[in-house]
């Protein structure tokens, strides 16, 4: 943060002990590195305040992210699912048709049918 050396340290400690006093200086230099410490902490706090905010706002994206990814994919399998029903569906109701229609037309084997238990084709 400020590059201040051994020396420039030692030149603030002479004028700090010149101009404040032998007496109260020990006082003084503990109260200002109470507050230097309680600012760092606040420092600290904003800084951590900042991070959290920045994580979330990013499980957010990332939350729309897989929900948007889960709505395409459950999209996409309905599709498929309507695909193969309407593929499927339309033969087998053929098949059933011509099957009622091949039980109708012939009485014999509706009676073979109705005896046996089993369709007779």
């Amino acid at each position: 943060m400020f590059d201040i050396g051994f020396s420039e340290l030692m030149l603030i400690g002479i004028v700090a002990l010149i101009v404040i006093g032998p007496e109260r200086l020990p006082t003084v230099a503990r109260t200002l590195g109470h507050l230097l410490g309680r600012a760092q902490r606040y420092v600290n706090d904003v800084k951590s305040d900042i991070n959290r905010e920045i994580q979330l706002d990013e499980l957010k994206k990332l939350q729309t992210q897989v929900t948007d990814s889960a709505r395409e994919l459950e999209d996409s399998v309905r599709k498929e699912y309507q695909t193969a029903h309407s593929a499927i569906e339309t033969p087998v109701q053929n098949a059933v048709g011509d099957i009622e229609a091949a039980t109708r037309s012939s009485p014999a084997s509706v009676a073979a049918t109705e005896i046996t238990g089993k369709p007779v084709l």
